[in-house]
């Protein structure tokens, strides 16, 4: 499954863990393919340096590698029309579509608010967990005699 993942939920697993870093886990584990754009990239890299000086023990180095590396990165346009109340937010719709992305996890109230465009669904990240990644989920999935 391809996801795009807010800057929000990037951080917060990264340097907090919880639900968020639950995501990420499931991202190393190969259960979801990470969809970013050079834009989203670039500002992964912008706040996970800024926030790094005021926790000196995370790598982030090694963190933005790793993305950069096994990510789909995809090219982008921008899009026609604002979609988000915030633009800045509208980058991650665009790369949704550019990599035919159903689900963008978030905790962003812009984005959420605009849930279902383009067919495209912002999830919080424990309601992703719960309908993507719960073991009730893919234990549904199976089909008896797997």
């Amino acid at each position: 499954m391809q996801v795009v993942v807010d800057t929000n939920v990037l951080i917060s697993a990264v340097f907090f863990g919880g639900k968020p870093g639950q995501i990420l886990d499931a991202w190393q584990k190969k259960k979801i393919e990470l969809v970013i754009s050079t834009e989203i990239l670039a500002e992964y890299i912008d706040v996970l340096h800024r926030l790094s000086a005021k926790y000196p023990k995370v790598d982030v180095s090694q963190i933005i590698t790793l993305i950069a590396s096994f990510s789909l990165i995809v090219e982008a346009r921008s899009l026609e029309e604002k979609v988000c109340e915030d633009p800045d937010d509208d980058k991650f719709i665009a790369a949704a579509i550019a990599g035919s992305s159903n689900v963008i996890i978030t905790g962003d109230a812009h984005l959420l608010d605009v849930s279902g465009y383009s067919d495209i669904e912002m999830i919080e990240p424990a309601a992703f967990i719960e309908k993507y990644l719960s073991e009730q989920t893919n234990a549904a999935e199976r089909r008896p005699g797997d």
